[in-house]
Order: C-alpha cells, then structure tokens, then sequence
C-alpha cells in the first residue's frame, strides 16, 4: 500500500472521544499549531472538551451508540468541517478495525496502527495465537474461535479453577469475571458476554488460568512508518479494582535493571512480530517469578501521563508526527529513565457505596494549580454535567519527584488539595490507598483493594473543635460575602456595633448525629467563641480562592469550604468532613428514602431480570441488573422476602429513584 495515503502532514485534526483524553490530545495539537475540531453527543453540548476545540460537530443523541460509537457520522463530521486526520484517543473506536478502514476510504489519516495490525494485536484472542508463534510466553488458557458455552466450560475444566473469562475485544474490566469454580461458569460467560456487546459490540470471550496474586506490568512502545520501533519504559497497574486500574506509577518498583530489560525487550519483540507503527502498550502479569503476555493495547492508554513524566516525551505529539510520516525523534539509546511518576484516577463515584457511580453538575471544582512536577489532566469544571451515559472518570492526578516515596507524597498532597462539590467522587478512597503502608512499601498485588476494601473506605472522621469552629466561619463568611453584594447596607463591617456584644449560636450536625451548638461572641472588641465549656479567641480571614485562614488562640490554619443550601463542606488539617448547618428557624425538611425500596441509584437501562415474581428470596439475592456508565450494577432484595412484582422489563431506560420491584417481607406474608 501507498504509504503516503497512511501516513502525510495535515493542518485539521478531529478528535474522535471525548472528556479527559480529547481535551489533552486538543492541547497538544494547538501546541503544534494544528487546528482541532470535536465532536459531542447531546449530553456533552456544553463539555469542556466542546470549548477548547476550534470547531465542534454534534454527532448524535447521548447513548455512545447513536454517537460517540457511529462511524458514519464521526466520518461525516470530518468532511463537514474539512479535517484531513482523525485522533481516536482511549476507548470508544480507538480499537476498532473497520473505523481506521473508514477512516482510510475516506481520506483521512487515523492517527494509529492500521487495521490490520489492530485486528493481529487488539484482539486478545488472536495476538495470543501471534505471540505464542513468536515464541513470547503466555498465561495458560483457551483462545479458539469456537464460542459455543461448551466449548469454554471444557477449557476452563482443562486450564483448571479458578480461571478469568475475558472479553477478546476492549479493557478497562469490562466484560471479566474472576470464576472460582465450574458452578460459576455458566452465569459468569453470560453476563461477560452481555456486558462485553454493550461495551464494544463483540461479545467473543477467552478463557485463561487466572494467575494468584498476581501484578500487572506493562511497556510503552511506538512504531514508525520508517521500522523504527522502540519502548519507554514500563509502567506499574496493580492497584486495580474490579480489573479496572486505579493507580499506575513508572518505572515498575517490582523490577529490577536485568528484568527491567528483560520485559521492554519482550515488549518490542511483540510488537515487532507485526511491524508495529504508532503508540501501543504490551501488558504483562507477573506471578513473582515468571512474566506472561497477555494483551496488547493498539492505542493511547489512559496512564500515559507518567511516562511522559520519567522521559520527558509528550507521546502524543510522538503520536502525532508518526501520522505526519516522520521518523521517531529518539533511538531507544537516547531514552532515559529520570526519576519515578505515580497517578491516580479521579472517578465520580462513591467508594461507600459499592462504588456507584454519581452523577449530576458539578458545583466547585478546584485542583491545585500546576506545580513542581505536579500535573492535572481533566476533562471536567465547575458547572458540568457528569452523565450516566459514558465513562466515570473526571480527571488524574499526576506526580513526579526524583524518588517513588517523594512522588507519593506529592501525590498525595494534590488529591488533598482537590475539592469536587455537587457529585461524589473517589478522591478520600485514592488518598487512603496511596498512603496505605503496604502501598508505600510495594507489598500488593491485583486483589490488594479488595482485601482492604473496608479500611479504604472508612467513614470520614468525626469533627472536632475545629471542624465546628471552622463550620462558624464558613457561614459567616458566606452572609458577607451576600452583603458585599449590596452597596447600601450599612452593615457591611461584620461585628461593628456601636455599643456592646452580642452573641449568636449555630448548631451543627454531622451525619445525622446529635447536635453539636457552638456560641459565636462578637462587637466591639476581638470576637470569641464559645463550646464545650470553655471560649477561644477566634478570627477568620476570608480569601478569594474560597479558602479562608482560620485562627485559634493565635493558631492559624487554612481552611477549604463550600455552602450548598445547610449543607457544609470542609477540608481542614484533620481532613474533609460534611456538616449539616440546623435551621434556626425550625423550618427543615428531611425526606428519608427507606431501604426497603427497590429503586433505579441512577438513571440506566434494565439489561438483566435476575429472579421471577412470586419468587421467594433471600437478603442479598440478585432482582435485576442495570447499565450505568457502561458498567453493570445488580440490584439485590434488601431483605428475605417474596418478590411481589416488577416494575420494568429488558431494554427500559429508567431514571433515577424510579421504583423498579417491590418485595414482602417474609415476616408479613
């Protein structure tokens, strides 16, 4: 084939995603003096990655199908708006054959492998058979054509339990089961296979021996068009939950120089077996001793960022000038390995929750601005939608520092200076698991958090003297900064009075607990508070970062809050807490929601009916299944009880709190 037709300069670059990784590839291209053009759903009209492209095309309605997913359309975007290339970033069509055949018909140049390197190495299935040809070691397993439910209880018997059934095409977890015993099977290939075809249209699985405490590892690789082929390095992932990576970090602290070598040499022979060109990772799981293969990812991964950090190479800029046709700009002699970088993955969801994903507008988003080996890649900000329709994730954070305890550290110290208000977010959990003792020391493997599940998700502290006199401050502060808005008011000056002290009581709650009253003393003279027993001088210094200096018998501390309605946000030096600020004026309302409800968490669709009406179930027994955010969440009877009726059938698209089943008790019938 003509390469010129694959590979060529261009001016217009579409970026075909959306969320973090369209907004980090829009800046690298504006660097190089590209114009950029995005696409969007409905759901995404008012996105982040919308307001930084120079031209933006509505693709479709907000299901990733009728958008994200249509080639038709993600091609006809291109035309409409005369761009000559397309960057698919991660997920969506980034691994998808006959787009990048698409995108070849079409004209444009897909910044990427060609699809027939994609279709050798992105199935997992078919580059096992390549590598076991080329002689690089595999997990034991069963990767046939033959998808027949038979055909894979038989490997899997052969392989022996517990094995992991795989969805052949994508990642990120989905479509996996850890199956410990061949009673599992059967309803484990089941729900792969359908979470598999929600995913990435192909529900094809295989069956491999699933490796006990096992880490991952894997090496970054690009290609040229000229056979230059070279790695970065390798990067850390075994801080997963579910599959899904949550931490990564580069170099590998598990390897040493020899094995280090041994692993990035095996990476570039496997992509090397296929004349690899463009940006690829080859993964790997170890058990401690040996390093198998198992999957190559033909595209950007999401942890990209702490490569870039310990070789100083932008990769998508490499990405990039691969698709314009040049050479690589390093030998693999010039790539040096300086210091160790370590990332964590801002989802929206709520770790004491199962890890249900959130959605709604985000209020206040604030990250620490960009410092000494500190970096932030988002896709969010204030006053966005998180949807129910696509990935989770909001953002990384990223750190970098000579040592890996220095980069953890600093690490950790972004994730505390991160506040994300309106939606839950994991970001507690990220900075409980970074600093976890056994995490610090690389004493984990790939089932680490789920052993620790419990202690990585602990209830927030309960607030102190501190926290209460801080909740004072911020509503203060809060009637300042509404009298401000009025010019006239003459009582502007907070405290002024012309005569004596006065004194005002707030009263606090903290997840429904008992009252906490604390007695603010102002006028003329210094201002106190009063609680417990005993007074405390008290000042407070507003900035306009929505931060203020708190002082304590002359002892200051900076303090992060955010009011919503009586509802109180901090992050103080003990940690985050949410107050619940009483009404003084008696006028509250509370509506409880009994657990008793079988209820829609978040708006989905129902993929999965699970038990019969007039069935007798017990607590925990799986009701239904739903679709959110691409993953699959199982609804389950919240009691013992029979199963009275159900609400809804396969394929209803529900909204959140609608009631989706209704049990009876035991007790009562």
């Amino acid at each position: 084939m003509d390469r010129s037709k694959l590979y060529r300069r261009f001016c217009t670059l579409l970026i075909a995603n959306r969320g973090e990784i369209a907004c980090r590839v829009i800046c690298t291209a504006r660097a190089m003096g590209l114009r950029t053009v995005a696409v969007y759903s409905e759901a995404d009209r008012d996105a982040m990655h919308v307001a930084l492209a120079d031209e933006a095309v509505l693709l479709g309605p907000a299901r990733a199908r009728d958008s994200y997913l249509n080639i038709e359309r993600v091609i006809a975007a291109a035309r409409e708006t005369g761009a000559e290339a397309v960057h698919p970033g991660y997920g969506f069509l980034s691994e998808n054959a006959e787009f990048a055949d698409a995108c070849l018909a079409a004209g444009l140049v897909f910044v990427g492998p060609t699809a027939e390197m994609m279709t050798a190495m992105g199935s997992k299935s078919g580059s096992k058979a390549l590598m076991e040809q080329a002689g690089v070691p595999l997990v034991p397993g069963y990767h046939g054509e033959a998808q027949d439910e038979a055909t894979l209880a038989e490997a899997a018997n052969r392989i022996g339990f517990p094995v992991l059934v795989k969805a052949s095409a994508g990642g990120g977890g989905r479509g996996m089961r850890v199956v410990n015993s061949a009673t599992e099977l059967s309803a484990a290939i089941v729900s792969a296979k359908r979470e598999a075809k929600a995913a990435f249209g192909d529900d094809r699985m295989l069956i491999e021996k699933y490796v006990q405490n096992p880490r991952h590892i894997e090496v970054q690789i690009v290609g040229d068009s000229h056979g230059n082929l070279v790695s970065l390095w390798e990067r850390e992932c075994t801080l997963q939950r579910r599959h899904q990576k949550v931490i990564e970090e580069a170099p590998s602290p598990t390897l040493n120089a020899a094995q280090r070598e041994t692993v990035c040499e095996a990476a570039r022979k496997a992509a090397g077996a296929v004349n690899y060109v463009g940006a690829g990772t080859i993964e790997f799981v170890s058990d401690g001793k040996d390093v198998f293969f198992i999957e190559m990812n033909t595209r950007l991964q999401v942890e990209h960022p702490v490569t870039e950090l310990i070789t100083g190479v932008d990769l998508v800029e490499w990405q990039l000038r691969v698709a314009f046709g040049e050479a690589l700009p390093l030998k693999q002699s010039e790539i040096e390995l300086n210091g160790h970088a370590i990332e964590a993955r801002v989802y929206a969801e709520n770790p004491q929750k199962n890890f249900m994903p959130s959605v709604g507008r985000i209020k206040t988003w604030r990250t620490p601005a960009e410092r000494d080996g500190l970096r932030i890649d988002a896709g969010y900000r204030s006053g966005d939608n998180v949807s129910p329709y696509y990935d989770a994730m909001l953002a990384k954070v990223i750190a970098w520092a000579p040592t890996r305890q220095a980069a953890i550290e600093k690490l950790n110290r972004g994730l505390e200076e991160t506040d994300v208000r309106g939606i839950v977010t994991n970001i507690p959990f990220l900075s409980a698991l970074v600093t976890h003792p056994d995490a610090r020391t690389n004493n984990i493997d790939t089932g680490f958090i789920e052993r620790e599940l419990k202690n990585l998700t602990a209830e927030t502290g309960v607030a102190g003297e501190f926290e209460l006199c801080a909740a004072v401050a911020a509503v203060v502060n809060e009637e300042q900064k509404a009298a401000r808005k009025d010019a006239s008011s003459p009582w502007q000056a907070f405290g002024w009075m012309p005569v004596g002290r006065r004194q005002r009581v707030f009263s606090f709650r903290q997840d429904h607990g008992a009252e906490h009253k604390i007695t603010l003393h102002y006028g003329n003279g210094p201002s106190t508070v009063s609680l417990g027993g005993h007074e405390l001088a008290y000042t407070a210094t507003s900035h306009d970062d929505g931060c203020f200096d708190l002082t304590l018998n002359g002892v200051k501390s900076r303090v992060t809050s955010v009011i919503e309605g009586h509802e109180i946000y901090l992050r103080t030096r003990h940690g985050r807490f949410d107050l619940h600020w009483v009404d003084p004026f008696g006028g509250e309302t509370e509506e409880q929601v009994g657990e008793d409800k079988i209820v829609a968490p978040l708006p989905g669709t129902v993929v999965a009916l699970l038990a019969e009406e007039g069935a007798t179930l017990e607590k925990g027994a799986a009701i239904l299944t739903l679709e959110v955010m691409k993953m699959e969440q199982t609804l389950r009877a919240p009691y013992a009880g029979v199963l009275k009726q159900l609400r809804c059938k396969v394929g209803d698209i529900v909204g959140e709190g609608v009631e989706l089943a209704e049990i009876e008790p035991l007790a009562a019938s």
